[in-house]
Formats: C-alpha cells, structure tokens, sequence
C-alpha cells in the first residue's frame, strides 16, 4: 500500500519572531494559524488587513490563499521558469514559497515547519563584483535547474516583470547569505510585450515616470539606472527594508498590497476583473494612522497617473505598511509606467481611444477610457468618496505641472532617450493643459 498523505505546513518569520503557521491539510482549504507567542509580541500585527489577529485555536481559511499567492510573480511564464529552476511540484503558492519564501515583500519569511528560528541580527552575503551582478541578472532571465545560482539564492518577488533583488551595503553589492534580506530590487527591460508592444526602453520609462511622481511632492520608491555588462537595469531601493540603528542587521518592514489587504487573488487585480477599485481603497483608507493625508495622496497619484497615461495602476501597485498593533498607511508609490511613447495607430501602437484605466472614474457610469477623462469625472469621484477638496486637488495639480515638467528635464542624463522624454513630458503636459482649460470654464460659469 501507498504511504498516506500528511498535511504540510511552512512556518511563518518576522524578524526572528514566530508569528504562526501556513498549514495545507489533506482536504479542503489551506489555513492560517497564529501563534501564541505573536499574539503576546510587542510586535504583534495582523499579517494582512483581511487576516485580522485572532486566537491561534481559530484558523483562518478565507483570504489565506490569495495572500500568500499575492507574494509571487503572477506571470504564468515567470511561474514555470520558477518551478523548473527550483524543480518543485507544480506552480502553486505553497511550493513555490517553499523553496523561495526566505526573502518576500514586506516582512514575511517562509521556512519548514521544523527549521530553527532564522538568526536575523546579522548580516551576512558573498560579494560581488559588476560581473557578478551581471551573471545573476542573466540567470534571472534563463536559470538552468541545479545551476549554483539557483541553489543558493532563493527570494520571491511580485509583480509581472523579470526581476531579481541583491542587498546593497557598504558600498558594495552582495548576494545576501543566511537570514540576511535584500535591499534593492533590479528590474531588466520588459522588451516586446505579448501584444507586440515595444517596452525596451520600460528601464528609462519607469526611472522618468518615478521623478514626475516625486516631482509632484508625492513619495516614490528611489530608484536608479545602472548597467550591468548587458544588462541596463533599474535599480529600485526597497521601501520594505530598514538598517537597525545599532547597523548590525536589516530589518524587513511589514506591508501588503491592495489585493492582499481585501482578500483579492493576484489574477483579479484589475477592477473591471474583481479586484478593488479607488472608491474600495479609499473607504479602506479611512481606517489608515494618517487617513486625511493618505486618501489625498491616494487620489492624487490617480490624477498624476492619468496624466501620465499610467494605465497599469491596479491593486496590487498601491501598498499599505503594517504597523504594531493593527495600524497601516500608505507606503510610496511604485512601478509607475507611461503609455504616452506607445500611443498612435497601427503595429505596436495602442490607439488612445481603446486604452482604459486600471481604476475607474465615477460618474453616471464608471468611466475607465483613458481618453473621455474629464474634470467632472474627478469631482465625481472626490463626492463619492467623501474629499471635499478634489477641486482644490486639481487645481493644484494643474498648477504644479510646469514646475514639475521643468525641474525633470534638468534631471535628464545626456544618453537618455530623447523621444521616450520628449513623448512622456508633451503628454503629462497636454493633458493638465485639458485640465486646466475645464477648470477655467467652471470658474467662468460659476461667477
């Protein structure tokens, strides 16, 4: 006879302390389970705003899957590569996180059930020369299963991209060792997208659209481009790491994105597909430490994005950290890209009247066409979710444009793409310009 099942369960780190298990029974659904010890921490905090705190005897089974799924990559190609290179069973959250759980977003590490309690105050790594960096990022790209490489350096990171993640200290790169965490995500060209879009240049895109976001007084991930041998990589500094004051060890600093924080799987991000929407974040935001400043912010990245024609901007792209007790609020923002260089007609090209927003607009109806956004559509959505300032809002956006637009350009290095510059900042420009003129008009109608 065969060997029976067994359960299997990963046991759950944050920063050395045990905050409880992640247990997948023979049958039925996964669950959650915090432990004793987490609940009595002075550290103690909910690992998700849908997985509250609660007695360890009371498992936790709704949401527990699309949490754990949200820490991986939620492109199907990015998932093989990973089962292949790390030889697990199948695509699944669990094994996945398994074999690549020691190093996730946020605070979380993933280890055996049966493993000892990672030693964190430390901080440990082989470093590594620019060659080296670049052999990673070619791994990163086409790992072969067993190489060293993929043996010895396992982390998890969301989102649909080729990535990979390296600790920065000193001055030098590391290939962190141990319990030690990354501190830097690095971030390779997209190339042509499965539509046949050109995103070669998504490295100098996203480092453009960073600097107008923060150029707006709103906070963004820092973020750098460097070359590594073939590869121009953005780097991006984490967000979710911190040095500890004594500077002897990396903390990870807890958060989630908005899909974890409602219970969304990863492929339900977009609104039109399920996942949370601005009026769902905002009411959730009326529970953050800073609400006031937070919903601004959160709303005003919406204007800034649609500015810049940032059409990706779904849920899992806004992010809460997650403080002791069960406070949150919003971290910086992250992963913004321009669709203004792929805008016209014909191959390779989206056309600006088909293109949507991964968030909609109130109004009568809600309005995702990027193109038919109007300012009655921002009020609208301001009423909806109780900001009584969105004009002020808008107003002050428009305003801040020509600053903002000049003070980048002077950012510009010499061998940046002049066209990719030339479209983003004409595009971010026109469209508070339309803005601009509307506010005019209900001024003059309002006299």
């Amino acid at each position: 006879m065969g060997r029976a099942k067994q359960s299997r369960a990963l046991a759950l780190w944050m920063n050395g302390e045990l905050v409880g298990h992640w247990r997948l029974p023979v049958t039925g659904r996964s669950e959650l389970l915090y432990a004793e010890s987490w609940l009595e921490s002075a550290a103690r905090r909910p690992l998700s705003l849908s997985l509250p705190l609660r007695p360890s005897r009371e498992p936790y089974r709704d949401h527990v899957e699309a949490f754990f799924d949200n820490l991986l990559p939620d492109n199907r190609q990015i998932r093989e590569r990973l089962q292949r290179r790390f030889r697990t069973a199948s695509t699944s959250a669990f094994d996945l996180l398994q074999e690549i759980g020691r190093d996730c977003v946020g605070a979380l590490q993933l280890l055996d059930a049966e493993a000892p309690a990672p030693q964190v105050r430390n901080i440990t790594g082989e470093a590594l020369t620019p060659a080296g960096v670049e052999r990673i990022l070619a791994a990163a790209l086409s790992p072969a299963p067993g190489q060293p490489e993929a043996d010895a350096f396992r982390i998890s990171l969301a989102g649909a991209q080729e990535k990979t993640a390296l600790l920065w200290h000193r001055g030098r790169w590391h290939r962190p060792t141990g319990a030690t965490p990354t501190t830097h995500i690095l971030k390779l060209p997209i190339g042509t997208s499965p539509l046949g879009l050109d995103l070669s240049t998504s490295v100098e895109n996203e480092w453009l659209c960073a600097a107008i976001v923060r150029a707006y007084g709103l906070e963004v991930a820092p973020c750098r481009i460097e070359q590594f041998g073939a590869f121009k990589t953005l780097v991006v500094e984490r967000f979710d790491r911190k040095l500890a004051e004594d500077q002897t060890w990396w903390l990870r600093l807890p958060q989630e994105d908005f899909c974890q924080a409602t219970g969304t799987p990863p492929a339900l991000k977009y609104e039109n597909e399920g996942g949370p929407g601005i009026r769902r974040i905002m009411d959730l935001l009326l529970g953050s430490d800073r609400a006031a400043a937070d919903r601004r912010d959160f709303l005003k990245s919406q204007l800034v994005f649609w500015l810049l024609a940032g059409i990706d901007g779904h849920a899992k792209n806004f992010s809460v950290f997650l403080l002791p007790g069960s406070g949150f609020r919003l971290t910086p923002r992250y992963d913004v890209l321009s669709a203004h260089p792929l805008l016209g007609t014909g191959h390779g090209k989206l056309a600006p009247q088909k293109i949507s927003l991964a968030m909609a607009l109130g109004g009568k109806n809600r309005h995702y066409a990027w193109q038919g956004i109007r300012l009655r559509h921002w009020l609208e959505t301001g009423r909806r979710c109780g900001l009584a300032e969105m004009n002020a809002l808008v107003s002050e956006v428009v305003d801040q444009t020509p600053a903002a637009i000049s003070a980048v350009a002077k950012l510009l290095p010499q061998d940046f793409p002049a066209e990719l510059a030339d479209r983003i900042l004409a595009g971010v420009k026109a469209a508070a310009q339309q803005l601009g003129a509307e506010l005019a008009t209900a001024a003059r109608r309002n006299q």
